[in-house]
């Protein structure tokens, strides 16, 4: 992604105006039948952070555009009016999409597959949030799956493009079907048999051990906790609004969930339910714990088409500033704005999306949305370069504190280090072998051994994003060598594999230094800094000095000079010659 965003386009564009390259891009591995294949990226210049975006997504968008003979969509300019894209086996076409404006996303993916005579059409759409230019507007496909951060949704909608459809019927060619088949089938037997907590539990099955541990943001990452927990957890969620699973392309683990309630609420199953993300940023971080309240406001985000994780920051953000007497009249519509409130984020949600009243200043995203209302609001604005905070604590994840300060787009959590996930022997620990790291680590450490470690992770995320492979399927460095292998019947080795992901890390951070960023933006919020007051973290920060001895040992790591800029040499010895400065 970051080579053809590099290549395709100028430094300095307006990430809303034509000279912006929008791509949309399979993986190496994306859509061949094996479970995690279900992945494609898509990315562009942010309009939320200025800095490199990419958003990646599961579904079965990116197999089904496999399936028609393409590897990637790169899409310039503007259009003069509302259009989609057609995709039907080897050929393209632009379509009127005038009717389509401000229409919900299932209207529009039922409008599209109608005009197109074909219930199997595959559609990936910004929704109203994104035509309206929402910079934290995402891209959903198939209305359940949200390439959600750094504003991607924003970026189609400013080139009037609603949505791109995509029906293919030729199965890809393999290298080594037999091969493939038999790893496929041994994956599948172990999520079934031995790692069953996704499909039971899904990524909510996460928010309990957090709570526990002190780590789930709770009222803006002033607190570790929520006495309202367990009415969001995995296990309510099942026992309630829970009506079934949903899965991604070829995979075994049904991880997706699917939600439907009656009255007040009435949520429409159509649009999925709610992941760990989505109950926290909605949930806790505002103080929520009205279930179906949340379930709500996911149903709202995928059909208007915003990221969960940005929306529940800058209403959390609100909600804090209209407490400190910051936003007033208080929540700036006339109704007092207050943690705990589910309504409240309900109807700031719809408020965003349609860029009505608050929602007009929050649209804008956290970081400028505390800039328009003063220096007291500056420091309640939790985003790393812009890109809001996901619901991992760095405070209770150092390493990830590290991944979210060095990211090339902010705070993500998806190519980071979870700390937790490899301080005991096991799984984790024994994947990361051929890399270097040979035992756990603990939680809290902040020292070389963290820094292998978050290097191995981190790499091995990059990785799955390059070759179109979900994180949550347990494959290892030797696994992804092995299906590259078997699919393309290329000879390559994991170091070669390594070497690849190191490529797309280095030149996100070459895009990003183009544009102006520095070591200065490799930095958290000062809240993050500050110990909890209670709870299982009560006095602990991630201290401050000790993030700064990892950042610049990370630097070194990666063959960075002091200020962050990678080396003539690292860039050389990755083969990235046209690049030096």
């Amino acid at each position: 992604m970051a080579h053809t965003l590099m290549r395709e386009m100028k430094a300095g564009v307006d990430p809303l105006g034509p000279g912006n390259v929008l791509v949309f891009a399979t993986g190496v591995l994306t859509g061949y039948p094996f479970s995690g294949s279900g992945r494609n990226s898509v990315g562009a210049r942010s309009p939320l952070t200025g800095a490199f975006g990419c958003a990646d997504v599961g579904g079965w968008w990116g197999a089904e555009l496999r399936r028609a003979g393409y590897d990637a969509i790169i899409i310039r300019g503007e259009s003069p009016h509302p259009v989609y894209l057609q995709v039907r086996d080897g050929q393209a076409e632009l379509a009127d999409a005038r009717a389509f404006r401000g229409r919900p996303t299932a209207e529009v993916q039922e409008a599209i597959r109608e005009a197109m005579g074909d219930e199997r059409v595959r559609v990936a759409q910004c929704g109203p949030a994104g035509e309206r230019l929402v910079k934290f507007a995402c891209i959903l496909n198939d209305l359940r799956h949200a390439a959600g951060r750094t504003g991607m949704g924003a970026v189609m909608g400013a080139k009037k493009l609603r949505a791109v459809a995509v029906r293919g019927t030729a199965a890809p060619g393999v290298a080594d079907g037999e091969r493939l088949q038999a790893m496929a089938r041994a994956m599948a037997r172990r999520l079934r048999e031995e790692d069953t907590a996704l499909t039971e539990l899904g990524t909510p099955g996460v928010l309990m051990p957090l709570h526990l541990g002190g780590g789930l943001p709770t009222r803006n990452f002033r607190q570790g906790q929520f006495a309202g927990a367990e009415r969001l957890s995995a296990q309510a969620l099942n026992a309630g609004p829970l009506v079934g699973r949903d899965s991604c392309y070829a995979c075994a683990a049904s991880c997706k969930r699917i939600a439907r309630t009656g009255p007040p609420w009435e949520v429409d199953a159509a649009y999925g339910g709610p992941e760990y993300e989505t109950l926290a940023a909605l949930g806790s971080l505002c103080g929520v714990d009205d279930l179906e309240a949340v379930c709500k406001g996911h149903e709202i985000a995928n059909a208007q088409g915003l990221d969960t994780i940005s929306a529940g920051v800058v209403i959390a953000f609100a909600m804090e500033a209209a407490e400190l007497g910051i936003l007033a009249p208080p929540g700036g519509d006339g109704r007092e704005l207050r943690f705990g409130d589910g309504q409240a984020m309900v109807d700031l949600l719809q408020a965003i999306a349609s860029r009505q009243g608050l929602g007009e200043l929050l649209g804008e995203g956290v970081t400028a949305a505390a800039r328009q209302l003063g220096p007291r609001a500056q420091p309640l604005a939790m985003a790393v370069k812009g890109l809001e905070v996901p619901m991992h604590e760095p405070r209770f994840k150092p390493g990830l504190g590290l991944g979210y300060a060095v990211s090339p787009t902010g705070a993500d959590h998806c190519h980071n280090l979870h700390d937790t996930y490899y301080e005991k022997p096991g799984r984790g620990v024994d994947g990361l072998a051929a890399l270097g790291v040979y035992g756990p680590v603990p939680r809290t450490d902040t020292g070389p051994a963290k820094l292998r470690l978050y290097w191995a992770a981190s790499t091995v995320r990059h990785l799955n994003n390059c070759l179109g492979v979900c994180n949550f399927i347990p494959w290892t460095p030797q696994d992804l060598r092995d299906l590259t292998a078997a699919v393309t019947g290329w000879d390559v080795s994991s170091l070669e594999l390594v070497q690849g992901a190191e490529r797309s890390i280095n030149l996100a951070r070459c895009f990003n230094l183009r544009e102006g960023f520095t070591a200065d933006d490799d930095r958290l919020p000062d809240r993050l800094h500050q110990p909890f007051a209670e709870g299982p973290l009560a006095g602990q920060g991630l201290d401050r000095a000790a993030l700064e001895r990892m950042r610049a040992r990370y630097y070194e790591l990666m063959g960075w000079d002091e200020r962050g800029r990678p080396t003539a040499g690292r860039l050389m010895a990755l083969g990235l010659e046209e690049f030096l400065d």
